[in-house]
């Protein structure tokens, strides 16, 4: 039986406020900050050094608890400190020449699009956008048309930052992989609200962030590999932890997915990242994704009724991030009204999903994000609050 009370008890934050901003940075359980201030104050006694070596097995165990959570093995899991390092990570490392092409979707995050249109100025690569379809969603039949011996790399967005739907995996990974493609996952805004499992879905790689849905530390996050695929990539930097110096001009990569991480970083971070993943583990991932998409749902057919907002989520499949326009205000002025009283939304602009936005003709929309430890109560709050507003 779920038990919100439970978990609203483990979530201070969410006592004095409506919180509905888990898509952009969610509030951690006690749990988490315990152990993230528990160990900088470990550091404080010991140094930096010693603290780290003692909990050396921790940190091993907080891959494993990520390889459980997405369904791949530890050794295929580098800790980065974000999505975005991970994504471009992976990025770099995969070959590129002149006229090769990479793909990305219509609902492109803007620092993966300007990050593949930068690479390919510099090689001499093609970016190429598939359309989406009528739900708004990765356009299956337009992929595979456009597919052929000259693509090496797909981008999938799983969970646009600006909408609720969820894409098509599997189907496009199949296609892609026909002509020889590598598919990245960007499960930035899926991991932690959605059950994932990357054989399932036969992705290449998978980039995820901590500080979102899963309710970890920000500055964290992780790249997960297909099975025996770091072997044949070459991280775009390396260091001793990711490589050994092994003669004057010889260096040797680390076997598995670690050679996409290096020496330093925070210690402490990647630990609350693990305690993070260890909760949501314990809760029960389809738990999670059950309550959130009921919160979602409920939210959008509570705003559908209100005269001057206008629901703009699409896809057939949808889950946790609702967004939404309201007559006479700009989205960064209803965020703005409803901080007055204590409800935590955000605004997503147009330039962070530039083409999709562009193509529904939208300048902005407000992003509620609600999570499972969000009461009704509180949906109903942020309702009444949006109501006013339309008055």
């Amino acid at each position: 039986m779920f038990d919100l009370g439970r978990y609203r008890l483990d979530t201070p934050g969410c006592t004095d406020k409506v919180f509905l901003d888990s898509a952009g940075s969610s509030l951690p359980p006690t749990a988490v900050t315990d152990s993230v201030i528990a160990h900088l104050r470990r550091e404080a006694e010991v140094g930096g050094y010693v603290a780290a070596a003692e909990r050396a097995d921790d940190l091993a165990a907080a891959k494993a608890s990520i390889g459980t959570l997405i369904g791949c093995t530890p050794s295929d899991v580098a800790l980065c400190d974000s999505a975005t390092r991970a994504w471009n990570d992976f990025f770099q490392a995969v070959p590129l020449q002149a006229g090769d092409r990479i793909l990305i979707s219509e609902v492109e995050y803007a620092s993966n699009a300007i990050s593949a249109l930068q690479r390919a100025r510099r090689v001499g690569a093609v970016v190429d956008v598939v359309p989406s379809d009528a739900y708004g969603q990765l356009d299956l039949s337009a992929l595979e048309t456009m597919l052929d011996d000259r693509v090496r790399m797909v981008s999938l967005v799983h969970v646009p930052t600006n909408s609720g739907l969820v894409n098509p995996v599997r189907e496009a990974v199949d296609m892609v992989h026909r002509v020889g493609g590598l598919v990245l996952l960007d499960a930035c805004q899926s991991v932690g609200q959605i059950a994932i499992d990357m054989d399932e879905l036969g992705v290449d790689a998978l980039s995820a962030t901590g500080r979102k849905w899963l309710r970890g530390p920000r500055g964290t996050g992780f790249l997960a590999l297909r099975r025996g695929l770091a072997e044949s990539l070459e991280p775009r930097a390396l260091d001793l932890h990711g490589a050994d110096w092994t003669a004057p001009t010889e260096f040797t990569m680390a076997p598995d997915a670690s050679r996409f991480e290096f020496w330093e970083c925070d210690v402490a971070g990647r630990l609350g990242l693990g305690a993070a993943v260890d909760y949501l583990l314990e809760l029960g991932v389809s738990t999670v994704e059950e309550q959130v998409s009921e919160r979602a749902e409920y939210l959008r057919d509570e705003l559908a009724r209100i005269r001057g907002v206008t629901v703009r989520d699409l896809g057939e499949q949808r889950c946790g991030i609702v967004t939404f326009t309201v007559d006479g205000y700009d989205s960064g002025d209803v965020r703005t009204a409803l901080s007055r009283s204590n409800i935590t939304v955000t605004a997503s602009p147009r330039g962070s999903t530039l083409l999709d936005m562009t193509g529904r003709d939208l300048v902005s929309v407000v992003r509620a994000s609600p999570h499972y430890f969000t009461s009704y109560s509180d949906l109903d709050t942020a309702v009444a609050e949006i109501g006013v507003l339309t008055r």
